[in-house]
């Protein structure tokens, strides 16, 4: 069964300027317990503290559109199904950041809302400092 996580945030920032963070798809600063991402044509590799290696395929990075849409396809979690999509709406000087993530078992819903929470947590710290 698929359960589907959706966490919207504002930002107080162009949408170019978050942009410029999650659409550089080699950029890890932005996500919390990645020492390094490593890319291979559309697949990019996680190297995570503790937790070895994650694995996505990047299914569209649309830079004009503002979307990124990626599936894990390679875990450490017995993972069935993984969907994941971020979507970038300017709305003047601010930015709403919407991100949802398609997932079975369902019983990773949580564990996957906290990573986006703290990965969203730490992309405002990132833009606010910049």
């Amino acid at each position: 069964m698929i359960e589907t996580i959706e966490e919207t945030r504002s930002f107080n920032v162009k949408a170019t300027v978050i942009w410029n963070i999650i659409g550089n798809i080699s950029r890890c600063d932005w996500v919390p317990g990645v020492e390094s991402i490593e890319l291979n044509g559309d697949e990019r590799t996680f190297k995570m503290a503790g937790m070895g290696e994650l694995v996505e395929k990047i299914l569209e990075c649309d830079e004009e559109a503002m979307i990124l849409k990626y599936s894990a396809i390679k875990t450490m979690a017995p993972i069935k199904h993984h969907l994941a999509q971020i979507n970038l709406i300017e709305d003047g000087e601010k930015t709403l950041f919407r991100w949802s993530t398609e997932i079975d078992p369902p019983e990773f819903s949580e564990a996957i809302r906290a990573g986006m929470l703290a990965s969203l947590d730490k992309l405002e710290e990132i833009v606010s400092n910049q």
